[in-house]
């Protein structure tokens, strides 16, 4: 790993399943990736729906962190659009760890 003084973790973000209708055009297996702490990124000719985005985000922050045992959301990874005709369901992945100084982030 690179110096650094904290460690945080990449994030894979993909849709697990839609036991509705596709309302947002996604499919089961679209995703994003969260890198470098703030570096999100889709596949080349992807999209995203904001709506399930913005009910993923806030959790993202804390699952690039180590969190304490037993911490619920530590062992939760799966997380719901808020459309109740899509019941689009997302599973959040850590895909690596990465060594970063925080004075290049703040």
């Amino acid at each position: 790993m690179e110096d650094g003084d904290m460690e945080l973790y990449d994030l894979r973000v993909v849709v697990d399943r839609i036991e509705g209708r596709s309302v947002c055009g996604m499919e089961v297996g679209d995703c994003f990736v969260l890198e470098n702490s703030a570096h999100l990124r889709l596949p080349d000719g992807k999209h995203f729906c904001v709506y399930a985005l913005a009910s993923v985000l806030p959790f993202l922050a804390a699952k690039q962190r180590d969190l304490a045992e037993g911490d619920w959301l530590a062992q939760d990874s799966l997380f719901a659009c808020p459309d109740p005709e899509e019941r689009l369901v997302m599973r959040v992945e850590r895909t690596g760890r990465r060594r970063m100084n925080s004075a290049d982030l703040t």
